[in-house]
């Protein structure tokens, strides 16, 4: 019987994606593993694999369509021996929502019906935090599954919103569902006729867009809409702040010994065929060895804070914010307590451009046990940041400066670099992050310490 290809959730948050492209077409043979589609999220773009073979009978959601939910369907693959005639069986999506994504030069249409434009107040309820998926690996609006454990689940009208999975960071594979108890065939309830996907965390009292825009002349302003990834900063950035009691610890670190062994490091790094240094290191390349290794140092603040418990993770996976146009991305240098400063410098550089060209995959950016966030090379002398969830923590550096300190009861001159600590105070106390940041002070400014 003919298959259907459902819009895959390709991390464990993800609620909708973009089908940006078909790289097949109707009719076109399909073994399993052929790159059939390419999806866009909030994060990168990512290739969609066929898990059946088969012919690709209909096309559902067309190609640049935008905000596709999670598990829609977006194409039908018949089986060998069917043809078209076959697909009159299977139900189509009852309404896709998603419009094309607009291209950011164009301007708004002028303003339909209210009915028209947006869904009627009671489709969005209370606001729900997306920050954090729940245990099991469920994001929301979505289920974290493998595609064989989605197969099986919809051939035995399994709802698996209702099974815990047991795979890697709580997906669901297939025996999850084979042994899934009576109570998971129930099924899910339906969404409100017409309600669209949640577009954001929005505070009780909030003053609708219709009247913000009243406050100004027309013709003084552009509108431009929000794209997934300035949604998602704002649904998960929101809820951090909500839901995580914060505070922040603040220390001097003095970098000269740092910057002088950087400069004779660079000095000497080995050549290349190509005559070119195999590395280069900066400033930011020491900060994240220096955090990893006083996460190690001080484990107890090495964690992540769950409802049941908490994770104490054995290495530190360190999150480094990367700046793209129109947001921000975190991807992960893994174990970097164990790698060198030349190892970590090409594999930030790496995971920066394919970051900026979005082409990272989802477990280069999600996870990880702690971040840094480096406002240095703007200017900016010192800053807070906002812990972003599962992390306890996220260290901001600001830019080093000479100032005048005093040493041994004399005026002297020095290069000052501030950093400041983000701290979830449910599951580190101030003394704990005190005693984390001072272990970082002192990896900073023995740099000797960082070239193990």
């Amino acid at each position: 019987m003919p298959v259907n290809i459902l819009m895959p959730a390709l991390s464990p948050t993800m609620e909708k994606g973009n089908l940006a492209k078909w790289l097949k077409k109707e009719g076109d043979k399909v073994k399993a593993g052929d790159v059939i589609a390419e999806i866009e999220t909030d994060k990168a773009t990512m290739e969609v694999e066929a898990v059946d073979e088969g012919t690709l009978g209909k096309i559902v959601v067309a190609a640049g369509t935008a905000d596709v939910p999670v598990n829609e369907v977006i194409a039908v693959l018949l089986e060998e021996g069917e043809d078209k005639s076959a697909i009159g069986d299977v139900k189509a999506p009852p309404k896709v929502t998603a419009q094309p994504a607009a291209k950011p030069e164009e301007k708004p249409a002028p303003k339909p019906a209210p009915a028209a434009q947006q869904p009627a107040p009671a489709a969005t309820p209370a606001p729900r935090p997306a920050a954090a998926a729940p245990e099991g690996g469920k994001g929301p609006g979505g289920v974290f599954a493998s595609p064989l454990a989605r197969r099986l689940a919809r051939q035995n009208g399994i709802d698996l919103s209702r099974i815990q999975g047991s795979g890697p960071h709580g997906r669901i594979i297939a025996r999850d569902v084979e042994g899934a108890p009576k109570g998971a065939a129930a099924a899910r309830a339906p969404s409100a006729p017409g309600a669209a996907p949640s577009q954001g965390f929005v505070l009780p009292g909030a003053m609708p867009d219709d009247k913000i825009k009243a406050l100004f002349e027309d013709g003084s302003y552009d509108f431009i809409p929000h794209d997934s990834m300035r949604r998602t900063i704002a649904t998960r950035l929101t809820a951090a702040r909500i839901q995580i009691p914060q505070f922040y610890v603040t220390m001097d670190c003095e970098i000269d010994e740092l910057l002088k062994a950087r400069e004779e490091i660079n000095a000497s790094a080995p050549k290349g065929t190509d005559g070119k240094a195999r590395y280069k290191l900066s400033v930011n390349d020491f900060v994240i060895k220096a955090f990893a290794l006083a996460l190690i140092k001080i484990p107890a603040a090495n964690v992540t804070w769950l409802e049941s418990g908490m994770i104490r993770h054995k290495h530190a996976d360190i999150g480094v914010a990367v700046a793209l146009d129109g947001g921000l991305i975190t991807p992960i240098v893994r174990h970097a307590e164990e790698k060198t400063l030349g190892v970590i410098s090409n594999e930030m550089r790496d995971l920066g451009l394919r970051a900026r060209n979005r082409k990272l995959k989802p477990t280069e950016y999600e996870g990880g046990s702690s971040a840094v966030s480096n406002l240095g090379m703007y200017g900016v002398k010192n800053f807070t940041a906002i812990i972003n969830p599962p992390h306890s923590t996220i260290l901001a550096v600001g830019a080093g400066e000479q100032r005048v300190v005093v040493k041994n009861g004399k005026p002297a001159v020095a290069t000052i670099m501030s950093a400041t600590l983000s701290c979830d105070h449910r599951s580190i106390d101030g003394a704990l992050g005190a005693e984390l940041l001072r272990a970082f002070k002192e990896y900073v400014e023995k740099p000797l310490s960082l070239l193990a």
